[in-house]
């Protein structure tokens, strides 16, 4: 048996940079992180000639087919076709958190599930063409709406900074800040459940028909990747750095009308008058989860204001995909 471990991410700023239809005139850019939050792919050998059918794939439904091209979850079928891995296993997926929530829990589903099968069929892969392999398969293969930040931060793990340009494979840096810094704002990342579940690539298929009117804004929101990275890196100053994110979910804001909702925006007034330096949904917009940055001294005093929400604690740096369990 392979089982892969794949963590979900949070974005801090620039998302919606890593679009390539944004980057294709020059650079985008995102600052963010994996959390210890994960997707978990099993794959066994199943010796499908003894039952009748060759192949189970195990996620909120069960499908049993005989071959993957029949299988209904997508993704899943590509990537097994890709990999030729169509027939005699099992597979069985398991998430930390649900899908659809704003952590790119779709892409570390991809990243994960490529990782198990080659794996299983004795390749070795690197954090760069797993990368490769997942953008390639998400946008070409399946035709989704999505960006590049997602297969990167579930493929090489911790508080990054990706840079993107036409035609070359992704720039991935570590963020460089003290411990003392690091655990200041590990500290002070709060994450509450708003409760809606939302498709992430509806948004942002609506933002890429209209990239050259929102541009200017995305401009906007790459220099602020800059300037928060000045904040972490030169300064160490997290308070700095969640007020710029309340000024960058403004602009997150001015997008799309569906980017925000009644109840997005009350979690947000409320967490900003409990005491939190800023914050912003991540993900597309629209639902998942909503983060706070937050100092210590108002922590109780946001989980009061947000009582009726379900409160997931975090932690950032989270190593990229692996493979646990080999035999």
């Amino acid at each position: 048996m392979i089982i892969s471990k794949t963590p979900l991410r949070i974005s801090f700023f620039g998302g919606g940079t890593d679009l390539p239809d944004f980057f294709k005139s020059g650079r985008g850019a995102v600052l963010g992180s994996a959390i210890d939050k994960y997707i978990y792919v099993a794959i066994n050998r199943f010796y499908g000639r003894l039952f009748d059918y060759r192949l189970r794939l195990a996620y909120r439904l069960t499908e049993c087919v005989n071959h993957a091209s029949q299988l209904q979850h997508r993704p899943a079928s590509v990537i097994l076709s890709e990999v030729g891995l169509e027939q005699d296993v099992e597979i069985t997926l398991n998430a930390d958190l649900p899908a659809f929530s704003g952590l790119g829990s779709s892409s570390s589903f991809t990243v994960g599930l490529y990782n198990a099968a080659l794996s299983f069929k004795g390749l070795n892969i690197s954090p760069g063409e797993l990368t490769r392999l997942s953008i390639h398969t998400e946008r070409t293969l399946l035709h989704e709406s999505v960006g590049c930040q997602d297969q990167t931060f579930a493929s090489y793990g911790g508080l990054r900074v990706i840079e993107f340009f036409p035609h070359r494979e992704p720039v991935v840096s570590t963020l460089s800040i003290s411990q003392a810094i690091f655990d200041e704002l590990n500290e002070s990342v709060l994450l509450f459940f708003t409760g809606i579940k939302r498709r992430a690539q509806d948004l942002e298929s609506k933002k890429i028909s209209n990239i050259e009117v929102l541009r200017p804004t995305f401009n906007r929101m790459l220099a602020d990747v800059d300037s928060a990275v000045d904040l972490l890196q030169s300064k160490g100053d997290v308070e700095a750095f969640g007020r710029l994110l309340r000024q960058s979910w403004e602009l997150k804001r001015s997008l799309d009308p569906d980017v925000s909702s009644p109840t997005i925006d009350f979690m947000y007034q409320e967490g900003i008058r409990a005491g939190a330096f800023g914050g912003k949904l991540l993900g597309a917009g629209g639902g998942g989860f909503m983060m706070f940055i937050c100092p210590l001294v108002s922590h109780s005093k946001l989980r009061l204001a947000l009582a009726d929400f379900i409160e997931i604690p975090v932690r950032l740096g989270a190593e990229g995909s692996k493979i646990i369990h080999d035999g």
